[in-house]
C-alpha cells in the first residue's frame, strides 16, 4: 500500500518508469482510432479548402494571446472556435483532421518534448478531442464543453504526469496538474461559449453547407397539387 501511495502519489514520474509502454500504446491507439475514423469520411476538395482556410485562422487567433503561463498554456480570444466550426460542419471525422493537422502545427511553432507520450498528449490528441463536439451538432454549447474537456483531459494526464517536479513541495501532483490546466481552459471554454452565442453560427455553416441538421423546427412537406 505504501509502495502504491508513492507511485501515484508523491513520485508520478516513477509510473512512467514502470509503465512507460502502457502509456505509450495507448495514446497511440487514441491518435490511430481517431485518424481511421477521419478516414472513413469522404475528403472533398471543399473540406480540405474550409480546414485549411479555418486552421490559418486558428494559428492567427493563437498568436494574440491575452495571457500565457510560464510552464505553457495560453488563453486566446477564441482560438479553439474554427476547430469547433470544422467539428460541428463535418462531424467527428473532420474535427479529428482537422485537430491533428493543427496539433502538429503547434508543435512546429511551439516545441517542448519531454517523452514520446508527452508529445501525443499535449500536441495531437488535445487538438483532436475538439472533434468530439462533432457529436452535439445540434447543441452547440455542449460540444463546445464536451471538446475542451476532451482537451483538459489530455493536459492533465500530461501535467500529472510529466510535470510533475513543477508542484510545489507538500502539492499532490494531480491537484497541481488540475488547478493549472484549469486555469487557462476554464477561461478558454467561457470566452468560446460567449463567442458561440454572439457568432452568427448557424449562418456560417450554412454558408459551409449545412442545412437540414440546423434547421430550426420540423419541415413541412409541400402540399400535394390537386388535379384539375
Amino acid at each position: 500500500m505504501q509502495r502504491m501511495e508513492m507511485i501515484l502519489g508523491s513520485k508520478p514520474a516513477l509510473l512512467l518508469e514502470h509503465q512507460a509502454g502502457i502509456f505509450t500504446l495507448a495514446a497511440v491507439a487514441v491518435l490511430l482510432s481517431g485518424l481511421a475514423y477521419s478516414r472513413k469520411r469522404r475528403i472533398s476538395t471543399l473540406m480540405l479548402v474550409h480546414i485549411g482556410c479555418l486552421l490559418a485562422v486558428t494559428v492567427i487567433l493563437h498568436t494574440f494571446r491575452l495571457f500565457h503561463l510560464p510552464q505553457g498554456g495560453s488563453i486566446t480570444p477564441g482560438g479553439m472556435i474554427p476547430l469547433l466550426l470544422i467539428a460541428f460542419r463535418y462531424g467527428p471525422a473532420g474535427g479529428y483532421l482537422a485537430g491533428f493537422a493543427y496539433g502538429m502545427i503547434n508543435l512546429i511553432q511551439d516545441p517542448y518534448l519531454l517523452h514520446p507520450v508527452q508529445l501525443l498528449l499535449d500536441y495531437p490528441l488535445p487538438y483532436m478531442a475538439l472533434g468530439l463536439a462533432g457529436y452535439f451538432r445540434n447543441r452547440m454549447y455542449l460540444g463546445a464543453a464536451a471538446g475542451i474537456l476532451g482537451r483538459f483531459a489530455c493536459h492533465f494526464i500530461s501535467g500529472a504526469v510529466f510535470f510533475a517536479s513543477y508542484a510545489p513541495p507538500g502539492v499532490s501532483p494531480y491537484w497541481y496538474s488540475l488547478s493549472f490546466n484549469a486555469a487557462y481552459l476554464g477561461p478558454e471554454l467561457a470566452i468560446c461559449l460567449i463567442i458561440l452565442r454572439v457568432l452568427p453560427v448557424q449562418r456560417i455553416l450554412l454558408q459551409m453547407g449545412v442545412k437540414a441538421a440546423l434547421q430550426t423546427g420540423p419541415v413541412e412537406a409541400p402540399m400535394p397539387r390537386q388535379k384539375n
